[in-house]
This record gives C-alpha cells, structure tokens and sequence, in this order.
C-alpha cells in the first residue's frame, strides 16, 4: 500500500471513529459548522507544551464553572473545547505540573506552557523495571526526549545517540548502509574480555537498539550507576538503556504521518594525485634517472589526455562510487481509545539506496538498497476497574541487497590499482586487467553479481497488571510474558565477466590491440545460500507498592524473572534471578535506596552460577529545605546524592562452559614402526575446565548533584569510579613445562574505570512569540588496566600494559628523521647511534629514527611497545540550541570527541614506498615530504623511495595522529502552518522542515572522516545529507 493509499485508510478511520468523541469536531467530511453546536457558545482550541516546547498528552482542560465539561490534549498536546462565553475561565492540570487558570477573553487559541511542579511530580521517570518519583530519584539516571532522537538520515538508531547524553560515548564508523551502526558505551570500557555494550531493555525486554524505530518511542532513560542497575545484577556491568514504546490514552483518535526524503554525500573521500602527477613523483624518486619508468611523452599525454584508452588517468574511488545516496522514511502512528480500550498503532517504512556504482546496461542491479518496515502495535484493555491487560506485538522485515563483491575490498583495490595502469573499461567496452588474478576495481563492484540478505522478527509481550488496592493501598501486581522471534536468510547470485589484456596500442583501423585473458560466466549463478535464527522466551513477575503516610513516603518493588535464548547451538542460555527496590523519601527532601539482584548464568559451574549484587544510594533536596525559602523564586532544585554498589557482567567472552575439561577426538597420530611409518588418530586432552569461574564484577561509585535556577537553567554534574575485577582471560604466561596444550582460563583481570560528566540545559520563553533553548553535555572517562597476565619483568616497562589504558596504540618510539649529520662520508650510521634493523633497505637522510627502547644498540621488533593513546575516545561533547518565532523554528546540534587517536597507514598504503610502482596511489599532501630540497622535520611524509623501505611505515609515533573532531551534527528549519490554515483542511498541525546531518567537520586530521573506523581511509564513508520532510496531525 502507498503512502497517499494509507493515509486515506487512516483518515476514513479518524472521522468515523471521532463522530460521538468530545475532542475535535470536525466530524463533517464537507468542513462546514453545525449551527446547533455554534449556539452553545465559543469554540476554543490550543496546543499545552512544556517548557521545551513538547507537547503535553493527556493534559486535563476544562470548564471552571461546569462540571464535566472538559476534554483531555491528543498525542500532540492539542485539545478543542467549546465554553459559555467570553467570561468563561478553564482550568489546565496534568500530574507533575503547576494548575493554571486562564480567562477566555476575546481570543480563541491559546498556546499554553506549563511549569513543571517539582512538589507534586510523580512517576515521570523511567528506572529499572519500573518507573519513579522523579523527585526521588537518586541514581544517575538521565532521559532523552524522542523526537532528539528522530534526526539523521540513517536506519540505526545508536547513530544519533552521539553527544546527546553525558556519559554515553557513542562512534559511527563506517556509513555503509546495513553497517553503519555506532558502537556505543555507557562510561566508557573497564573491560578487556568481555562484552562492553550496555544492556538494552525494550519494554522490559532485551532486544537490539537498532531494530527499534524511533517513531515507536515513548520514553528514554540510561542507567549509568550502580543504585540505577543493580537490580539487573550479572547484566548490569556496562550499564542499562530502557527504552518504553509508545502507548494509547484516552481520546478520540490522532493520526500522525511523517515523510521524509533525503539526499546524501560522502564527508570526505581519500584525495589523489592525478596519473601524471603520479607519474612524474615515480620518476622523482628513481634514483637510476638513466632507466625512468615513464617516459615525457608519456607523462604528457597522459596530462593532455591524448588517448583515454592507452594513456589512463582514473579516480578510482569515483569509478566504484556514485556522487550521491538517497533514503525515504515514513511513519504512520495512530492512537487514541477509551477509558475501556486504548491503542498505539505505529508503521514505518525506511528505504536507502548507497553510493556504490552500478552497470546499467546489465539486466540485474548491483547497486546498494536497503528497505525495512516496521510494525507496532499496543493495545492496553481494562477487563475491571483493577486489572489491565497488556498486548504488544512489533516486529521488521528488511531486505538488504549489496555486490557480492566486498564494500572493504572494493575500497583497497580501488586504491592498490594505480590511475594509469588501465581504464575502468576501454572505449570497446571490453574490461581490462593486467593478470588472471588481478582485480579490476569497477568490474569486482559491478560485474560480480550481488548478495541479498533477508531479516525479519517478530516481538510480542503479554502482561496483565491488577491494582491490588483491595488488600492495601498502593499495592499491584504484574505478570509479563514475552516471546521474540528472528530470522535471517541470503542468497549471492554470482558471476564474472570477461577481462581483456591490457592493450599496447592501436590497429591500422583504430581498433585497441588486446586478446581475451579470462572468460567469464554466461549467467548469473544460484549459490551460497544461509539460513539462522534465533529466539528468546521471558517471563517475569513483579510486586510493587507505593504509598504516602504523612510525610513518608515509600516505594517497593520485588521481581522473579527467567529467560531462554537458543541460536541454534547445541545448548540454550539461559538466566534466572529475583531483584527487589525499596526507596524511602521523608518529607521530600531526604532521601535513601536499597536495590538488589541476585540471579545467575548457566555459564558457570553449580555453586558459582548465581550472586547477589546490592546497591545504596542516599539523596538530599537542599532546595526543600524550610532555611532554603528565601531562595525559592531563584533556587527551583539543589540535590545532592551518592551511590555504591556492585554490579555483574557474564557475557565474559572466551570459550563456553569453561568450566568442562574437552577431549580432542581428532587429534594428533600416534605413530609407531621403525621409521615411524604406521599410525592412528587418537584422542588427546583438549582445554582444562576450571570450576570456580564466575562472572565480572563491577563494583561503582557515584557522586552527583543536580542544581536548577528560575525554573530554567539546570545543571547535573556527576563523578564516577568503577573497579572492574574477575575479568575473564586466557592465562598468557603459563610456562610450558605445566603439560597444558592450551592454556586455562581464569578470572585474573583488573581495570579501573573513572571520569567525570555534566549537563547543562537552559530553557526561556521569552515572550509569547519567542522562544530560545540550549544544551549541551560533557563527558570524560579514562580506564585503567590494574592487573593483567604478564610477566612481572613487562610490568611497568614500555611493553608492559599493566597501569596503562585499555587498547593503548602499539608500535615503535619515533624520534625524527635522519639528516646528513647522522651519516659519515661513506653513507653509514655514525657510531654511537642505533642500527636501524627493521627496515629491508640502507637508511639514508629523510628516513624516519626511533628510540632504541631496550637499550641494546639495534633497533627491532623488541623496541615496539606502548605509545600512548587509544582510538575510544576518552573526551565526548554536545551542544546545541533551539530558537522558536511564532510559526518558525530553528534547530541545531554540533558533537565532538576529544584524547582519540590512530596509527595511519601501513606499507600496503603508503605508495610509492614498497617497491611495486605500477601499484598504489598517492594521497593528495604529497608535497608535504621530506626532500633534499626540503629537509624539514615537520612534514608528513617521510623520504619516498622506489625500493621497498619498510623502515618508514612501521607503526610508530610518527604516524599517530590526533583524530579529535567536532561536526555540525543537525541543523533543522521548519515552518508550522497557522492554526487558522490547519482548522480549514480538519489538520490539527503541519509542520514543514528542511535538515541537514552531519554537514561540517573541523578535525586536525584532514585526510579522511576521522570517525571512520580505518588506518588508510579505505572504508565506505560517513555521510553528510540534506532532507526535506512534512509532518501532519489529524
């Protein structure tokens, strides 16, 4: 079904479902009045937002001096109202805000922001299994709004986590549709074994981030410290990201349709030098300047463009890629219900099209096209005045097609084939290559078929709540059931096409001079195909209380919860726990916490499976202290609060059932006879189980305070230390004389993990017409290993890791190049200075020196060591602004990294350099090198050698570069038409919107995206994209 199809379903819905409702009415399909309802009186309508702008759902409007006459705000904060007259007042309430009353007055709409009330918040914040008091709130819990996360023309929701919340460190590396998801972390990593990914909770249940559209999101939260999840116990290690969807309320129904499309760019591609240029920097550096390589005539006509077929100059990277990528999202929500059935209806589609090239005149398309849907639907149902039942059913279906051809490998050939070796294809249309087993860069991407790969899943949940009032106020109970379901399946239709020699010349006729050197397929081919899946079974119970005594106020929770998880392997995963919350809060200002989770893995041996992990935390609102009244009109909040706790995180990495002894049943012959001639396989020990193995333990600390000023500018700053020990690892210095084959395993690793994170938020409606907003947030975390498997005599020396951070860069110590006045007459090294003995060719000025590290007057392999610097960033930033005037709004959003680095390069990449001169490219600051006319030690490039000269592209500091960036994340423009268009076409809002993501970069690092996960710049892009969109309300 078309868009324009669905939303003519969805509106035929809209009007025959909201004939009898008290909201909108506008239940003439003609648009005119009915006169009788004109006669009651004035008909007024308006939008509730809070103070950063969000609608307001479920707000409570009504008339002041009648009673029953009211309605509730739709989804998007609107609500219609007819009132007696002009005299009329309505009273505005909604729980956790300030009540207003307002006179009608001559106007009709009104645009209404509500102040929040901290005194009367109630459960407004999302926690683990549950949801709080925000007041009470004393973990390091912070909630993102769901529309900050409907940015980005991309499929992956992890992609727009970046710089939206302290403490999540999140990093796109790759834009390659299907692989372009960010890997992302709660406080960064504390551990070297095991998983490092937080754990992500939808509706209570453990599902991928990015199989979630955001469309379906209700709520937000990340749970940082120990007192957040500590009731997720060997889970809640990395931290815990809840993510609610989107739920019915009471009200006649509210359609929604979102459309965007967009069309994107690659930041920044690898620049080269073009074939001439290539040519003559070949000839510069061939020190036989009697034997060149390329002759003038050669080089001119390759510069002139004589002959595109015999004298080449190609961009690779433009032949396999295209100029621009496209993508297409739509989402279709409709809500609404009574106060016996509420529903939640969401529908997304997603479409992208990727930038690698394609051969049109074949008859079957290579191209990159990803296109996903996803379905949701809620549906909550009173069966009695205390019991509610919950139904949610959701789920996707994506399809995903590529060339076969790998997308890494296209980017490596297209830069080891040289601009003018051979064209793409010569004028004949014939495919050139220079060996039956070289690789023609566009030929691999477009004649070599392609994969197509089909997920799909689907999730449900079952729960039914009862209010169990009747045996004391305040307690409920709730049983949930969920069943998740995934699929996968891929097929590659291959083949190959036929390849030409390189041609020498030109007949007498015109024609190329060239002969077949490999045949190709006729037809595509039918093979490799793959099936999987998985699937996951939940339950869980949960008792809660909540109640009020004077000025007590408590909050109880108590859970038994169990899951299976089967992927196809021989055994399930299974785990198993109970967890329990007690909060006391006395008289709104003092506060304290007690959580717990004791469960278990099948992982580990009987008696180490399952643990207790306990937290507390403690709390105090300053700001409601009675000495604090003086302050009231500018101190809104000042809270203090801490936590410790220990948490746990099984999925430890290594073998499974570590704790099993294995058998070889293939192993080695055993032979025998007198020159050893007979034999027999036989059986062998294999890996030695070892029993007390349990999970990682996590234990963390929080300190943290959060201060508001004139209910609009806050500020949250936390401090945070984590001791990460019982890290699981393979034991390393095991010595041989022990009889191991394999080295055991053993919990033996300690990390501690530490930093420091803020946020500062500034909201002010200035008049009614002018609104302004800013954000912006700070993260800061650094990891230390403290115990890790190595030698004592490593430890604390320059290959030791112990004391330094995890994935600490590796390579030798640079010292600078090589002048004239290292060498004697004859060309040697002066005595006293290291021989260089890890590179294939005499050194010579301009090649880079290191530090002879050991001391041993050579310089080799055992001189490598730890140089500094990590590619997880340690720093993380966002900030960002909203400015709103009457119906235009502007949105922007710019995020960072700081303390990254990289080793660049490699021999492969750096041509000329390894000796193969008719393979390579050359990046485009070439110039920036060293050269006798340009002895500088501050230049990029070292000497450029014809010969081989390894010595110049080991990984070193000289190649560690600084790959701190800030980009201009979003910036946003949209339109709201006025209420008085909107009411004739029966359309409570339209907005139109035009955006960008990820529009500029500014790093010190200027070759390529230095996000992207690569040494060489060799990978598909991230990409840079303007999109153009429409956002309507019924």
């Amino acid at each position: 079904m078309d868009l324009k199809k669905a939303l003519f379903v969805c509106l035929l819905f809209y009007y025959g479902t909201s004939a009898n409702s008290a909201l909108p009415e506008h239940s003439s399909m003609s648009g005119k009045t009915n006169m009788s309802e004109q006669a009651k009186g004035i008909r007024i309508s308006g939008t509730i937002t809070d103070k950063d702008k969000n609608p307001l759902p479920g707000v409570n409007v009504r008339v002041l001096e009648q009673t029953g006459t009211g309605v509730i705000t739709d989804m998007d904060g609107h609500f219609y109202l007819n009132v007696p007259g002009k005299n009329s007042v309505i009273e505005i309430s909604y729980i956790g805000f300030k009540t207003q009353q307002i006179k009608v007055g001559s106007k009709i709409n009104f645009d209404v922001i509500l102040e929040e009330d901290i005194e009367a918040l109630d459960e407004v914040v999302v926690t683990g299994y549950g949801s709080q008091k925000k007041m009470s709130v004393i973990g390091s819990i912070e909630t993102l709004q769901p529309k900050k996360l409907q940015v980005g023309a991309t499929r992956s929701l992890s992609n727009n986590l970046a710089g939206q919340i302290a403490g999540v460190i999140a990093v796109q590396r790759s834009g390659e549709p299907g692989y372009d998801s960010s890997n992302f972390w709660i406080r960064g990593i504390a551990s070297f074994s095991g998983g490092q990914s937080p754990l992500v909770l939808v509706d209570g249940i453990e599902r991928d981030l990015n199989n979630i559209d955001p469309a379906e999101i209700e709520s937000f939260s990340v749970l940082k410290d120990a007192s957040a999840s500590a009731m997720y116990g060997v889970r809640g290690a990395n931290g815990v990201i809840v993510i609610n969807t989107k739920r019915g309320k009471v009200g006649a129904p509210s359609v929604n349709l979102r459309v965007e499309h967009s069309i994107a760019e690659p930041t920044k591609l690898p620049d080269f030098i073009g074939a001439a240029d290539h040519m003559a920097l070949i000839n510069e550096i061939t020190e036989n300047k009697s034997r060149l390589p390329f002759s003038q005539e050669q080089i001119d006509r390759t510069r002139d463009g004589y002959d595109r077929d015999l004298y080449p100059d190609v961009n690779w990277l433009d032949e396999i890629t295209k100029d621009y990528a496209y993508s297409t999202r739509a989402n279709l929500t409709v809500s609404g219900g009574s106060d016996f059935l509420r529903y939640s209806l969401v529908g997304s589609y997603f479409g992208e099209k990727g930038i690698m090239e394609t051969d049109k005149s074949l008859p079957y398309d290579t191209g990159t096209k990803l296109t996903r849907y996803n379905m949701r639907a809620n549906v909550d149902l009173d069966v009695t005045k205390t019991t509610v039942l919950r139904l949610n059913v959701g789920g996707f279906l994506q399809t995903h097609r590529k060339q076969a051809f790998s997308t890494d490998d296209a980017f490596d050939r297209a830069f080891i084939t040289s601009p003018f070796v051979y064209p793409a294809r010569y004028s004949d249309g014939t495919i050139p290559i220079m060996a039956i087993n070289d690789v023609n860069p566009w030929a691999a991407v477009t004649q070599q078929g392609y994969d197509v790969v089909t997920a799909s899943q689907i999730q449900s949940l079952f729960a039914i709540e009862q209010n169990l009032k009747m045996i004391t106020p305040g307690l409920k109970a709730k049983v949930t059931f969920s069943f998740d379901r995934w699929n996968q399946s891929s097929i590659t239709r291959g083949k190959d096409a036929t390849y030409h020699s390189i041609a020498t010349g030109r007949d007498i006729e015109g024609n190329l001079i060239h002969s077949v050197l490999k045949y190709g397929d006729d037809s595509l081919g039918h093979g490799n195909k793959g099936e999987y899946g998985n699937s996951r079974v939940y339950f869980e119970g949960t008792l809660t209380y909540a109640h009020t005594f004077g000025k007590h106020d408590v909050d109880a929770l108590f859970l038994y919860n169990q899951q299976s998880y089967d992927n196809g392997s021989v055994q399930p995963y299974r785990k198993q726990g109970i967890a329990g919350r007690l909060s006391y809060t006395f008289d709104s200002r003092y506060v304290t916490e007690f959580n717990f989770g004791y469960n278990g893995s099948e992982n580990f041996a009987k008696g180490k499976r399952f643990g207790f992990f306990p937290s507390v935390a403690v709390g105090w609102l300053l700001s409601e202290e009675p000495f604090m009244d003086r302050f009231r009109n500018t101190l809104s909040k000042l809270k203090l609060r801490g936590s410790i706790g220990k948490v746990g995180n099984d999925d430890i990495g290594g073998r499974r059932f570590a704790y099993i002894t294995t058998l070889n049943t293939n192993a080695d012959k055993y032979n025998w006879g007198d020159t050893g001639q007979i034999g027999r396989t036989g059986i062998s020990e294999g890996e030695v189980g070892v029993e007390n193995l349990t999970w990682e333990t996590a234990l963390k600390m929080n300190l943290g305070f959060e201060l508001g000023l004139w209910n609009e500018l806050e500020l949250q700053v936390d401090v945070f230390k984590e001791k990460r020990t019982n890290i699981f690892m393979q034991r390393k210095i095991i010595p041989s004389q022990t009889g191991f084959l394999t080295n055991p395993w053993a919990n033996f690793g300690e990390v501690t993990n530490r930093g420091v994170e803020f946020s500062l938020n500034y909201n002010k409606q200035i008049n009614k017409d002018w609104f302004v907003g800013f954000r912006s947030n700070f993260t800061y975390a650094i990891n230390r290993v403290d115990e890790y498997d190595e030698p004592e005599t490593v430890k604390g020396t320059y290959r030791g890791l112990t004391g330094r951070s995890l994935n600490t860069l590796y390579g030798l110590q640079a010292e600078r190049l090589f002048t004239e006045d290292d060498f004697d007459a004859n060309g040697n090294l002066k005595f006293g200075i290291p021989t260089q003995d890890v590179g294939a060719s005499k050194v010579r000025p301009g090649d880079i020196k290191y530090i002879d590290m050991n001391g041993d007057g050579i310089i080799t392999d055992a001189d490598e060591g730890y140089i500094g610097g990590t590619v997880d960033p340690r720093i993380v930033y966002g900030f960002g602004g909203n400015v709103s005037y009457k119906n235009w709004d502007l949105n922007f959003f710019f995020q960072g990294t700081g303390d990254t680095y990289r080793v660049i390069g490699g021999t492969t990449y750096f041509i000329p350099g390894s000796g193969q001169t008719l393979q390579g490219n050359v990046y485009s600051n070439y110039n920036d090198r060293w050269t006798e006319e340009n002895p500088s030690q501050d230049v990029f490039w070292p000497r450029l050698t014809e010969e081989p000269n390894r010595q110049n592209y080991r990984n070193s500091t000289w190649w560690k570069k600084n790959m701190r960036f800030m980009r201009l994340k979003t910036l946003e423009l949209g339109y709201t038409l006025p209420q008085s268009v909107t009411d004739k076409i029966h359309s409570k809002a339209i907005r139109f919107y035009v955006s960008g993501n990820n529009l500029f970069c500014f790093s010190p690092f200027k070759l390529w995206d230095p996000e992207l996960n690569t040494n060489t710049g060799l990978r598909y892009p991230a990409m840079r994209s303007v999109m153009f969109g429409v956002d309507l309300n019924f």
